[in-house]
């Protein structure tokens, strides 16, 4: 019971880990056409990414790796029930790495046209599905006993799932935005700040939709009610949210940035602990759905993987952290590699 908590409790900080370190990257390419005036600017913002984006799909393949060797029930339905829309998202993660290659290969107006559209594409459309994805998890999925999903796509583009959808999106355009005011300089920084300003309003208004919708529609607040200590996630988070603002006004963006980091965190947990011990709740019956203790590896399993993680996940992030503190000055015309 312990294992299978320390790894429910370590898939939900992968997750939450691959939100805050890509979450800018999906946001500046979402911008990309609205702060992207000239072609400098459009050069600089690709330039803010290129040295930690692929560093940070890390994460992302490490959080889906802990799905298929701790939870793998939860893997084999997950990826046949969201199938479609994870699909979608691999393609669109696909789809943006080629076009940060091969945007600057031709000297060509169009040719680099078809590639900004290919970027766009490829951080709006992940950031969408993640939210709708992990929204209608927080609701529960239609899956029968055998864990066979009895819906389509379309059925996961419900109001709620929606909702998900959109916070998610606006949290990675704030990050983004905050992102590039920080490692900016000149006009382009004052329009990211300002453009984040302008997210942010928006960001908490369809939070607070989105926590007046998650009391209605699931299930998430029954351990928050049954142990009240636990309402500090929650409070923690608003707070983050709330900072952006203040670090904003005071233009100290790579605060706000952390500040926004902090609050990707905090909406991710938000949602684990909230459904734990469940990983995949069934909307059919709630005793069709998989849970951290019926779905989980063998102890053997578990506990030589808490060996592993404990070893190498502090290289990783030791090697992350030296990343981007190698990185972490403004980028200037001169840095700019096409």
């Amino acid at each position: 019971m312990v294992l299978e908590s320390i790894w429910f409790f370590l898939w939900g900080l992968l997750w939450a880990v691959y939100f805050m370190t890509d979450g800018f990257d999906l946001g500046i390419g979402s911008l990309l056409p609205v702060l992207g005036k000239t072609e400098e600017d459009k050069r600089v913002m690709v330039n803010t990414m290129g040295p930690l984006w692929d560093g940070n799909q890390v994460w992302l393949l490490s959080a889906g790796g802990v799905t298929f060797a701790a939870f793998p029930r939860v893997y084999a339905v997950m990826f046949s029930s969201l199938y479609s829309a994870l699909m979608l998202i691999l393609f669109a993660l696909i789809l943006r790495g080629v076009a940060f290659e091969f945007r600057g290969k031709v000297e060509s107006p169009g040719w680099r046209k078809l590639w900004d559209a290919c970027i766009v594409i490829g951080s709006f459309a992940p950031a969408l599905l993640f939210g709708v994805a992990f929204a209608n998890i927080f609701q529960g999925i239609p899956i029968d006993q055998k864990g066979v999903y009895q819906g389509t796509l379309f059925t996961l583009l419900n109001p709620y799932g929606l909702i998900g959808g959109v916070l998610f999106v606006l949290l990675f355009l704030v990050h983004g935005a905050l992102w590039l005011a920080a490692k900016t300089q000149g006009e382009l920084q004052e329009r990211a700040a300002s453009v984040a300003g302008k997210i942010w309003l928006a960001e908490v208004a369809v939070a607070v939709a989105f926590l007046a919708a998650s009391y209605v529609t699931t299930n998430l607040y029954a351990n928050y009610l049954a142990k009240p200590l636990l309402f500090a996630v929650i409070l923690l988070t608003v707070a983050a949210l709330f900072g952006i603002r203040l670090f904003l006004a005071q233009k100290a963006f790579f605060k706000a940035w952390f500040a926004s980091a902090l609050t990707i965190v905090g909406a991710t947990f938000y949602g684990v602990i909230g459904l734990f011990p469940n990983m995949f709740p069934s909307s059919l019956n709630p005793a069709w759905s998989l849970t951290a203790h019926n779905a989980s590896s063998t102890q053997l399993t578990l506990t030589i993987m808490l060996v592993v993680v404990v070893i190498f996940v502090p290289i990783v992030l030791a090697y992350q952290a030296w990343a981007y503190n190698l990185f972490k000055g403004k980028i200037t015309k001169e840095d700019l590699v096409y």
